[in-house]
């Protein structure tokens, strides 16, 4: 039996590169930089990862086509980046690093366009403004605490300290305290929930040791295709909507993940999980109210990833408690995920949401990382 520690997704913010939220990161040689100019083809804006298309020569003056990939759709349009600067045909000039084997691939740092504007891969240009709130239901007109809306992690910002050096990513509301060194890095790191723990079965430590992190065979991200419950309510700061509506006399909360656009519904008041449940990756939930917190169980589940590299069976049981702050508008989310097959204890953490100074928006996933779009090939 073996205990493998995982950062809880609202605490990524605080660690100085964050390679989990960028997957690709292994495939590039980050420690090489490499300059390239040429004209820019196309900017296309998808989850997971937003791809810079240009045209330039390689070192024998040659035409070579190039693909750097950037942050999702999602985290770049939270950033505020103007888009519509990025126009077919305006010179590019990119710093980045090389692919290990795809020379018509790199890992964009920073674009200049059109010799004006520069931007680099965490620029923010939105505010640091909450979201108006004084005009906001506390509760439905049932009097359910009003959970509906538009919500996501507190976005990170890249920011260097006093001492200069590297940056490090810290949330955009310590962005001043920590440039201003009234805050480090590590005060920062303390403030975090505690990370989830995954004690393991034999099975479940013999499936960690076998998981591909960079497979698509094994990781499902790689395929475009949502991972759990769990993971992906805060995983790469997506932007998620919560609907609370009645549906045929039923009560029931709707939750549609951002990063993947994939859909779950909570029946709220359903005594008990209906038999002979088809499994799927989100299963079937039902909630009720604790007081002002929703508790939602749900079972029902595929064969899946609960989060990298650990698995999870159709025996898997989740349990989530949504609690709203009245006076910061933050949503909380504590959770407990139980498996016999794969762990021997529950694995259980909290992560918190504010609502989305970004609406939203339903984004197309496609992943043309090389190594996982060549898989068949190699």
């Amino acid at each position: 039996m073996r205990i493998r520690p995982f950062a809880a997704a609202a605490a990524a913010f605080c660690i100085a590169a964050p390679t989990l939220a960028h997957h690709g990161f292994g495939l590039f040689q980050m420690s090489d930089f490499k300059d390239y100019s040429g004209t820019l083809t196309k900017l296309e804006l998808v989850n997971p990862h937003s791809y810079l298309y240009f045209d330039t020569v390689d070192a024998d003056g040659k035409p070579l086509s190039m693909r750097c990939e950037m942050r999702a759709a999602t985290l770049i349009r939270r950033s505020g980046w103007k888009v519509d600067e990025f126009v077919p045909g305006r010179r590019v000039d990119v710093h980045g690093h090389p692919h290990r084997d795809d020379p018509h691939s790199c890992y964009l740092e920073s674009v200049n366009i059109g010799g004006a504007t520069s931007i680099d891969r965490n620029a923010q240009f939105t505010s640091s403004t909450p979201v108006d709130t004084s005009k906001r239901a506390l509760r439905l007109p049932s009097g359910e605490p009003n959970i509906s809306g538009d919500w996501a992690v507190e976005q990170a910002v890249l920011t260097i300290p006093p001492s200069g050096g590297n940056g490090s990513l810290v949330p955009r509301s310590l962005r001043e305290d920590f440039a201003a060194g009234r805050i480090t890095i590590e005060q920062i790191r303390a403030r975090n929930a505690a990370p989830a723990r995954a004690t393991y079965t034999p099975a479940g430590d013999a499936a960690a040791k076998a998981f591909r992190l960079w497979s698509p065979e094994d990781n499902p991200r790689l395929s475009c295709k949502p991972t759990s419950i769990i993971f992906d309510w805060t995983f790469d700061w997506p932007v998620n909507r919560i609907t609370q509506t009645t549906v045929g006399g039923e009560k029931v909360v709707d939750i549609d993940y951002g990063l993947y656009s994939n859909t779950r519904r909570i029946h709220v008041g359903m005594d008990k999980h209906p038999a002979g449940l088809t499994p799927s990756n989100t299963g079937h939930s039902i909630g009720r109210w604790d007081g002002d917190t929703l508790v939602v169980d749900t079972v029902g589940f595929a064969a899946g990833v609960l989060a990298p590299p650990t698995r999870n069976s159709e025996q898997l049981h989740v349990v989530e408690r949504f609690t709203l702050d009245p006076k910061t508008f933050a949503l909380k989310r504590e959770y407990t995920a139980e498996d016999p097959v794969y762990l021997t204890a529950p694995y259980t953490s909290s992560d918190t949401v504010l609502l989305s100074d970004t609406p939203f928006e339903k984004q197309p996933c496609q992943e043309l990382t090389y190594e996982f779009t060549n898989a068949g090939d190699r």
